[in-house]
């Protein structure tokens, strides 16, 4: 294999070729640091997902280590994130019935087939099918996750125990319970809350929820709070994570490939829109299809290791690149720091409050909600700010896993009706040129006398057809005088046979009624297409020196001769 094909194989290959001694320091510093955030991060997102808080910790451990082989982005790091997290916690709930052995192994099992599923994506190079889910519609879920997320951590913030099933039952069992709250645990919490919005305003970048959890520890071993009903995570094994398989298969676990395709649709365009934004900002190239790849075997390995499924999050990658990260080597030394952590501090977690953790979640979960966005998605276009209104109410509504779902199922829809009624422009002749432009934005311009210039903007299939074809016929049926319609193809990429056809009907209907009908400027392909459908032979020449001022001048010429 040769060199170039080499590091296009094994991303490492490319980095390290590259590397400079410099920056040895600066990946240290960065893995130091990720690590830090990372401890309290995984731990909340642990409960999140119904699991062991040190499974989290075995996420960002395995996950980052092996993202740092496979993955192409320099900064991105790999671990836990709030929406999956919740995605995994409110499905696999259900599925293990209140057994807490039976989460883990199906979050495990969870991550495996969402590995599978990547890279079964990488193998036949599907990355841009992800492509497809809208960001208006990404807009609309992100904000309901965040609330349903947050509704799920209210209640450890207030001391009271909570409940339900979905997001409009959890508040009203909230609601009913408010009464019983326990203040001590309140009080704590909005003073957690406090300190970690102080320190993202003051000390950005730097791992203040870490500092926040050990000042918490210290506080809930030397105060009696703990007889106030201050719960506490309790101990936490010790050492590294055993590898093995998980316990379970997939048949044995009903509704288990949806959670997974959930979790592949959120990881991958989490992760490779934060990738695209630091490689971006750092002035180099990522890889889609490699990303794949990457994800998937981070998944790998955090289902080895009984973890359950990751992505690239945009937060802990900021934490990373901030921190001065310059190659996925910070990745590797963040795991080394990990590892430390789980042999030799575990034990210094067992006096840490669960509502510090419940204040990290509601803390964290606030950027998944773009005000500024929504304001401008509804400034500029209604139907798109309606779209993700229905991804949002939908995650409400339905749950994490379901809104997913719908998201991506609006997402296409959103496609198929954009492409089904593509927008078509009646043109008219610019003043004191031989260029044609859309009536309807230019009034200035010069309508053809007996003529009909129409131009379909987006491609003339089989599902389109239809409606430009009735579009065109009211207009021809609303002109008194017309005897030319000459149809502009330059703007329609594709034109398939049923297109092709419709414009061979169109002639005939056309020629019944003494109106000609032109087509011009169809791309290659589009004309070859059309010629084997016979519309050259009756409507004429189809060539590609053929323009609309060519057939009108044409016409005008012929109207002066009779």
């Amino acid at each position: 294999m040769s060199a170039a094909r080499w590091r296009f194989a094994f991303p490492p290959a490319k980095w390290f070729s590259e590397y400079r001694a410099g920056w040895l320091t600066q990946d240290v510093v960065a893995g130091v640091t990720l690590a830090a955030y990372a401890v309290p991060v995984s731990l909340a997102y642990a409960t999140l997902a119904g699991v062991p808080p040190e499974n989290g910790i075995y996420c960002y451990l395995a996950g980052g280590l092996f993202y740092a082989l496979f993955g192409t982005s320099r900064q991105l790091a790999v671990g836990p994130t709030s929406a999956i997290s919740m995605l995994v916690g409110a499905t696999v709930v259900g599925m293990a019935a209140g057994d807490p052995v039976l989460r883990t192994e199906i979050a495990a099992l969870t991550a495996l087939l969402l590995a599978v599923l990547c890279v079964v994506a990488w193998l036949f190079r599907l990355s841009t099918l992800v492509n497809f889910i809208s960001e208006t519609i990404l807009l609309g879920f992100k904000a309901g996750a965040a609330l349903t997320i947050a509704m799920t951590q209210l209640p450890k913030l207030f001391g009271v125990k909570g409940g339900g099933d979905h997001f409009l039952e959890r508040t009203w069992v909230l609601v009913a319970q408010l009464s019983g709250t326990n203040w001590t645990v309140l009080v704590f919490g909005l003073a957690v809350i406090a300190l970690l919005f102080a320190g993202e305003k003051l000390l950005p970048g730097r791992p203040v929820a870490l500092a926040i959890v050990a000042l918490a520890i210290v506080v809930a071993s030397l105060t009696p709070l703990v007889e106030y009903g201050l719960s506490t995570v309790g101990q936490i094994p010790r050492g590294l994570p055993g590898i093995r398989l998980p316990a379970l298969r997939p048949r044995e676990i009903d509704g288990l490939l949806p959670l997974a395709s959930a979790c592949f649709i959120l990881a991958y365009i989490e992760g490779i829109s934060a990738a695209r934004t630091l490689a971006k900002k750092n002035d180099y190239e990522i890889s889609p299809r490699t990303e794949l790849l990457a994800l998937g075997m981070s998944n790998l390995a955090v289902a080895l290791v009984r973890g359950f499924p990751v992505a690239g999050g945009l937060s802990q990658s900021v934490v990373n690149d901030k921190a001065g990260a310059k190659t996925p080597l910070a990745l590797v030394f963040a795991s080394a720091t990990l590892a430390l952590c789980l042999l030799f501090l575990t034990g210094l977690l067992r006096n840490l409050p669960t509502v510090v953790l419940a204040a990290i979640v509601l803390v964290a979960v606030r950027g998944l909600i773009d005000i500024a966005e929504l304001r401008h998605l509804f400034r500029v276009s209604r139907f798109e700010f309606s779209m993700a209104l229905v991804a949002f109410i939908g995650v409400l509504l339905l749950g994490i896993l379901k809104g997913v779902l719908l998201a991506a199922a609006v997402s296409l829809l959103m496609l198929l009706a954009g492409a089904s009624h593509p927008h078509v422009a009646m043109l008219g002749r610019i003043p004191g040129s031989r260029r044609y432009s859309d009536l309807e934005r230019h009034p200035d311009n010069e309508s053809i006398p007996s003529v009909l210039v129409f131009r379909v903007e987006g491609s003339l299939l089989y599902f389109s057809c239809d409606y430009v074809r009735d579009f065109i016929w009211r207009r021809i049926t609303s002109t008194a005088i017309l005897r030319l319609v000459v149809c502009d193809l330059s703007n329609a990429p594709v034109v398939d046979v049923a297109g092709a056809r419709m414009l061979a009907r169109l002639h005939r209907d056309l020629d019944t009624r003494g109106i000609a009908l032109r087509v011009v400027e169809a791309h290659a392909k589009s004309r070859d297409l059309l010629r084997a459908e016979g519309v050259e032979d009756r409507a004429g020449y189809l060539g590609r020196h053929l323009s609309v001022d060519t057939v009108v001048s044409e016409f005008e010429l012929a109207l002066q001769h009779h």
